[in-house]
């Protein structure tokens, strides 16, 4: 039975598009602190500008549901990144309340990949697309 399976993936694109979305608005106003630290790993800062594509454009298109597969990829491969140069040493680390140090990443990953795998379902913008 499917009962209400494209209203579940309406509220899991907006969960996951609005919440991802806030990080990248925040990041609007400059990211210099990601092109240094990308510097101190010998990472061109060029590569930085890769945020807002998977801080703003991917979560703008998960929100509207265009091509949601396809942003989704993109958004799961900005968090693991983000887990990998910027919280590399939490990754086998527990919070102060018993939680994974990265459980934040680690719900914005398994959110996209529901919709990577699900696509944006009926209340989409796009739906006829492999990608939406």
């Amino acid at each position: 039975m499917n009962k209400n399976r494209d209203l579940s993936l309406l509220v899991l694109r907006l969960g996951v598009g609005i919440l991802m979305l806030m990080h990248g608005v925040a990041k609007l106003k400059g990211i210099g602190f990601i092109e240094g630290m990308l510097a101190e790993k010998g990472i061109p800062g060029i590569v930085a500008y890769g945020v807002y594509i998977t801080e703003v454009i991917a979560p703008l298109l998960i929100i509207i549901g265009y091509r949601t597969r396809l942003a989704a990829i993109f958004l799961i491969l900005g968090a693991i990144t983000a887990m990998l140069l910027v919280h590399s040493a939490d990754i086998f680390q527990l919070n102060q309340a018993g939680g994974w140090a990265v459980e934040l990443l680690g719900l914005f990953i398994t959110g996209a990949l529901s919709l990577a795998i699900s696509g944006g379902g009926k209340y989409a913008l796009s739906s006829k697309n492999k990608w939406d």
